[in-house]
């Protein structure tokens, strides 16, 4: 398929999450009428719905789709791997082992992002650990040993799920696919995402080297062990800023950067904006739907973002010619 200039691609998505921003404020089960009428007139209704429900769900949306879609950017840079995406070293793993531990401890909240928090930095150490081992760092190994502590989480994280009951395990469920709703505070994560897309910005040539091989990367003069650590580091953070906000959302980090790669390339320099701008609409359009289809009963998240990339990247994989 022919390619789309970076900066129509950048402004057209640009435009979009403006779109899908202002539509989550304006719908939902609430039903009301004429919201900005209503903010307009200092309606008090109105302004608790807008304001301290919806817009803080909606900038999360928007920030966590921001900060999985870069931490798959770096991942797949990292691994060299096209299938690589933010959950593939076992961060959300440990997060989740963390979250649903605090939960079926009957506690809530805060504590439960406390729990996913140290879950998730847990599983970083012991991957970026044992990747360390005899021979030194290589992807393979980081890989493996990622892959494996994701398998050993998930083996706790049905142990956990068997052992709550019928009271915390809907909630349990809801978490491990994903939710905005108890979420009152997303201005950290926003200022993270919105921090991350410069400074992955800076990184952008040597990622493009990186991406073409290590000797390569080596002879332009490129600290490869590094700009490695540093990667697997800011991915990692990422990630765990991610799973802590809203659970364990899948897809987005995976499928969003192949997206990008088909319609403007694989310079880095045009991928890590526009991905950013297109995790971050797609997750906002997929919570609004969440809270809408079958309103007031709401659908996990991680389920709708499958649903709506899947057709879409299938779409753009039928229309791209074979290498």
């Amino acid at each position: 398929m022919p390619r789309m200039p970076p900066p129509l691609l950048i402004a057209l998505l640009a435009v979009a999450a403006v779109i899908a921003i202002v539509a989550s404020l304006a719908l939902g089960s609430a039903g009301l009428d004429a919201p900005w009428a209503g903010l307009a007139a200092g309606d008090p209704l109105t302004r608790t719905i807008v304001l301290e429900l919806r817009l803080p769900r909606a900038l999360a949306a928007f920030g966590t789709g921001i900060v999985l879609a870069l931490a798959g950017v770096l991942m797949q840079a990292l691994l060299r791997n096209p299938l690589a995406d933010p959950y593939v070293l076992g961060i959300s793993g440990g997060a989740a082992v963390g979250a649903l531990g605090v939960m079926l401890a009957g506690l809530a909240g805060l504590a439960v992002n406390a729990g996913a928090a140290a879950g998730a930095f847990a599983a970083m150490l012991l991957v970026f650990a044992v990747a360390h081992g005899p021979g030194g760092w290589t992807t393979t190994r980081l890989l493996l040993t990622g892959v494996v502590v994701a398998a050993g989480c998930g083996a706790i994280v049905s142990l956990l799920l068997s052992l709550s009951d019928d009271l915390r395990l809907r909630g349990m469920l809801f978490w491990l696919l994903g939710d905005f709703g108890y979420v009152r505070t997303p201005w950290s994560l926003l200022a993270l995402a919105l921090f991350a897309i410069p400074a992955c910005l800076l990184a952008a040539r040597p990622l493009d080297v990186l991406a073409r091989g290590e000797l390569q990367a080596r002879l332009l003069g490129v600290p490869v062990r590094g700009l490695r650590i540093g990667i697997y580091v800011a991915a990692s953070v990422l990630t765990a800023a991610a799973v802590t906000t809203a659970g364990s959302i899948g897809f987005v980090g995976l499928v969003t950067p192949h997206l990008v790669r088909l319609i403007v390339g694989s310079a880095h320099r045009a991928v890590i904006p526009a991905a950013a701008l297109a995790g971050g609409t797609l997750l906002v359009v997929a919570d609004l739907l969440a809270r809408t289809i079958v309103a007031p009963r709401q659908l996990p998240v991680g389920a709708l973002t499958a649903l709506l990339g899947v057709p879409l990247f299938l779409l753009l994989m039928r229309r791209q010619p074979a290498a």
